[in-house]
């Protein structure tokens, strides 16, 4: 599957034994057990161990038993339990990045626990995860906005103005203005199939559209993605 800023995805890691290495009142650290250190890296050195928040509840990972719990040297398991959280950025990397860890990613996802808005102020926001980068987590795509449209494809609305469709928040309209485009859509060009454009947004809106993906994200009706 390939992924998009927007998807609502609950994601899940099977829990597997590791080893406490040190604990301050912050963080638990704790050998990681799914990557290698990477002996041929260059620009960054990895010493084989993650920090987790101890009292965070946004922790992406956690430990069993609870990581306030665990002292150095203790055995534990971590992962991740089944969650909702939703894409705001996708990264690629070609070569793979060097991250000081094997395998070495080719594409990194900025997610968002439900119920986070993403925050257009904010310089640092989300948790990064690598699909296919040693992990066995499971993404399963619970929704899609704009799922019946892909990236560079241009769309007519129906007052008539066209449009480039990049991901669901960054609409641009080839007049220069702004707004959102107006249902129904009419795709001109692009990878779309043009009768499921149609009939998709025979009825809605873009605001309908935001509305269902609030929803799926856990967000409240009043929160904006952008």
């Amino acid at each position: 599957m390939a992924h998009r800023v927007g998807d609502v995805l609950r994601i899940a890691c099977p829990f597997t034994s590791t080893v406490v290495t040190g604990v301050n009142e912050e963080y638990v650290c704790v050998r990681w057990p799914w990557w290698e250190i990477d002996p041929d890296a260059e620009g960054s050195r990895w010493n084989g161990e993650a920090a987790l928040g101890r009292a965070d509840s946004s922790e992406l990972y956690v430990t069993d038993p609870p990581a306030l719990r665990l002292a150095p040297g203790d055995t534990c398991r971590v992962g991740i339990p089944a969650r909702i959280v939703h894409v705001i950025e996708v990264h690629q990397y070609d070569p793979p990045q060097e991250t000081g860890w094997l395998p070495r990613p080719s594409l990194s996802l900025i997610i968002l626990r439900a119920g986070e808005a993403p925050d257009a102020a904010s310089e640092f926001q989300g948790t990064g995860i690598e699909p296919g980068g040693g992990v066995p987590f499971t993404l399963e795509l619970v929704f899609r906005p704009y799922a019946f449209v892909e990236a560079g494809d241009d769309v007519a609305d129906a007052d008539g103005r066209a449009w480039r469709f990049d991901d669901p928040w960054s609409w641009a309209a080839y007049d220069g203005a702004g707004g959102v485009p107006a249902w129904p859509l009419t795709l001109l060009t692009g990878r779309a199939d043009p009768v499921a454009v149609a009939a998709a947004t025979a009825t809605g809106s873009h605001q309908v559209e935001v509305a269902r993906w609030r929803r799926a994200a856990g967000l409240p009706d009043e929160a904006q993605p952008r």
